[in-house]
């Protein structure tokens, strides 16, 4: 893992999340148990059941008893929600910001994002 990534356990749980948001984890499939994930990362059990357990706080893992974790239904949508909101927190306010302070307006910034690709 990352070592300035955050907490280990976050780190692991932003994990499972991406391959939620990707597609590589769908709804209603099982989740990599703790000890799966704690021999991948070459961690502690408790640290990978740290991370799932948090996302199963958040109502983006639930457990089957016996089974294991699973993805909940709505978990991908609720995780792109969350995602674009703190998107426009972490980039686009600073990039607002710092476009004003040079004087860029909102249409040259416009272009400047379509010259790198970003319209679709």
């Amino acid at each position: 893992m990352n070592e300035d990534g955050g907490p280990i356990f976050r780190q692991v749980a932003e994990q499972i999340e991406n391959a939620i948001v990707d597609g590589s984890l769908p709804e209603e499939s099982q989740a990599p148990s703790s000890n799966e994930l704690a021999a991948f990362h070459r961690i502690n059990p408790a640290t990978a059941a740290k991370g799932l357990n948090q996302l199963v706080a958040d109502g983006v893992l639930y457990k089957r008893r016996g089974v294991g974790m699973f993805v909940a239904p709505g978990a991908r949508e609720q995780l792109l929600k969350r995602r674009r909101s703190e998107f426009a927190d972490q980039y686009v306010r600073p990039l607002m910001t710092e476009a004003q302070k040079l004087g860029i307006s909102s249409r040259e910034l416009t272009a400047m994002i379509d010259r790198w690709g970003g319209a679709r």
